[in-house]
């Protein structure tokens, strides 16, 4: 196909599509002619996770690349290149400041956590150290944060990951499995945000205005 025609299934416009290529993220097409080039469905698959990765997850050129290099680098095992694709995703938070006097009780927080549940701990992962700052805020605050009010959380989202990958490995090239993992993991996350707040204020309506116990 076409630039035009690429544009119009895709739904971006023209000059933003030579604006990827330009930058990187999508790979070039075809060259029929000095002025022209053909794309196929491997180039729409590919602008619409860029699309998602920018325009919906709200996810930096640079950041998109970073994490769209780790999904193309062959040199490496699948495992390892989606870990590295999805930890190049931006974090809710950055790490803890270096002067954060609750940072180092947070991260044996933290650690005790994912020993409990039987994972790795991989301290330089930008989620773990996101993890940090959340718990080190929770500290300072007063609110609970100790291993057994976070291990709940971890034990639903270990459920959930079990979910999501399942959802990946139902796609058959390992490439498009890594660009599921990253749409997944971006499109996702406000879906989950928007599920656990919606169930907040189902559980609030039944134990303040039915009058239902907490169990």
């Amino acid at each position: 196909m076409r630039l035009a025609e690429l544009s119009r299934r895709s739904g971006v416009a023209t000059a933003t599509i030579k604006f990827y290529l330009r930058e990187g993220l999508l790979p070039a097409g075809r060259r029929v002619s000095s002025t022209q080039a053909e794309y196929d469905e491997e180039h729409l698959r590919r602008l619409q996770l860029v699309r998602a990765l920018i325009q919906v997850g709200g996810i930096s050129v640079a950041a998109a690349r970073e994490v769209l290099t780790a999904v193309d680098d062959s040199s490496v095992d699948q495992v390892s290149r989606m870990g590295t694709a999805v930890a190049a995703l931006p974090q809710p938070l950055p790490g803890p400041a270096a002067d954060d006097p609750g940072a180092a009780t947070a991260d044996r927080v933290a650690r005790e956590v994912q020993e409990r549940l039987g994972w790795r701990v991989v301290p330089e992962n930008p989620a773990h150290q996101a993890l940090v700052s959340a718990i080190s805020a929770l500290l300072r605050l007063g609110y609970p944060c100790d291993g057994a009010a976070l291990l709940p959380y971890g034990e639903l989202a270990g459920r959930l990951a079990e979910h999501e990958l399942s959802l990946v490995e139902e796609f058959a090239a390992p490439t498009t499995q890594l660009e599921a993992a990253v749409a997944l993991t971006v499109l996702y996350e406000p879906v989950l945000l928007s599920l656990r707040r919606l169930a907040q204020a189902e559980q609030a309506t039944r134990r303040l205005r039915d009058g239902i116990p907490p169990r």
